[in-house]
């Protein structure tokens, strides 16, 4: 078998659901599978896998086991000679895993590859290519000096664009691609970190290895990032946490350090949290409904109670309009796509996934997302 694709989920039925979709059509033509884990989620998920894809290996965890532990427990029992570590909250296209599967560089020197993650709204995240975050990285980023020159610029790998394809030290724990052997060779996620800084310390393991971890660039994955986790104060004492591990496990730091650290931990957690508030949501002006389904159509007009048009891809659009994409019609990659060239234009986004009674989006990464459920 080519591929396994390990999907840990919790509580986010709906956008599970959606991830599970875009996997099993980006696996068609690959020897690959699906397994999902699930921590112990208090809404239907494991009633909507077992219902709606019968055939794929879920994994029904007793308990909240965490994000290492859940991806190392889906590990276990895979059976590709590549693991695709994938966040439920991700939606990827038809020719993600082909496009990182036939690239050079999984045949070089190569650890861990990471692609280029957008949010709901189209915009980069910056996440998807870091750095080390040793004492002085840490330092520019909790201050905020990354964002006066590319000197500062290591946390967010601002050696590269988020357009060009390169070696970096970190990737994101939403999306990575590597070889089975290797993660078990360094032993897979650390389970002695909850979550947060997991990702960070897989990707350090592995260049400690020898290997080299690359972002790839030619491929665009939806993470809507903010659904997964909630930013309140378990959120901060689980960050500062996960962050003092890292530091211990990889760093010989004074006294002095820790303080620093401490401080600038709680700081810089206190900023996530309040990023992580939620906004008040604007109300569209108009509605636009990607699709020939003129029956779906009225089905989204008697829910939402509001006129909606008939678009497709290349018609025109007035500003302050949600654009409803129906993925029945266009492909998952149109649709990535689509929102990426729309970035920044007063647009916001929803997805009606295939043979789905739902529609779903977010309208920044720190929002918690938005599921209308059309029944």
């Amino acid at each position: 078998m080519q591929l396994s694709v390990i999907i840990l989920n919790y509580n986010v039925r709906y956008f599970l659901e959606q991830c599970v979709l875009s996997v099993q059509k980006a696996l068609e033509g690959i020897d690959g599978e699906i397994i999902v884990i699930d921590n112990n989620s208090s809404d239907d998920s494991c009633a909507m896998m077992k219902q709606r894809f019968p055939n794929i290996k879920l994994i029904e965890n007793k308990e909240n086991a965490g994000f290492p532990k859940g991806n190392n427990m889906g590990v276990a029992q895979a059976k590709g000679e590549f693991i695709c570590i994938l966040n439920p909250d991700t939606v990827v296209a038809e020719d993600t895993f082909i496009k990182i599967l036939n690239t050079e560089h999984r045949t070089l020197n190569t650890g861990i590859i990471g692609c280029k993650l957008i949010d709901g709204t189209g915009n980069f995240l910056p996440e998807s290519k870091r750095g080390i975050p040793t004492p002085w990285v840490a330092f520019t980023k909790i201050f905020g000096l990354y964002k006066l020159s590319n000197v500062f610029g290591k946390y967010y790998a601002q050696h590269l664009s988020e357009n060009q394809s390169g070696e970096v030290e970190i990737l994101v724990g939403a999306f990575m691609v590597m070889k089975r052997d290797l993660y078990n060779e360094i032993g897979g996620f650390d389970e002695n970190c909850f979550m947060y800084s997991d990702d960070i310390d897989l990707s350090y393991r592995v260049l400690q290895k020898g290997k080299t971890n690359y972002y790839f660039h030619e491929t665009s994955v939806i993470h809507y990032k903010g659904e997964s986790t909630v930013k309140d104060g378990t959120y901060m004492k689980r960050f500062q946490e996960a962050m003092n591990f890292f530091y211990k496990k990889h760093f010989k730091v004074s006294v002095f350090f820790s303080v620093f650290m401490k401080i600038g931990i709680v700081l810089f957690s206190l900023m996530k949290m309040f990023q992580g508030k939620s906004r008040p949501k604007s109300t569209p002006e108009n509605y636009f409904f990607i699709s020939n389904n003129e029956e779906m159509q009225q089905k989204l007009e008697a829910k939402l109670l509001k006129k909606i048009q008939l678009a497709t891809l290349t018609s025109s659009f007035d500003k302050q309009s949600e654009i409803i994409l129906d993925a029945n019609s266009v492909s998952f990659k149109e649709i990535i796509s689509f929102i990426e060239q729309n970035k920044n234009k007063s647009y916001t986004f929803k997805i009606l996934p295939p043979n789905c009674n739902f529609i779903i989006g977010s309208n920044s990464s720190n929002d918690r997302g938005e599921v209308i459920v059309l029944d």
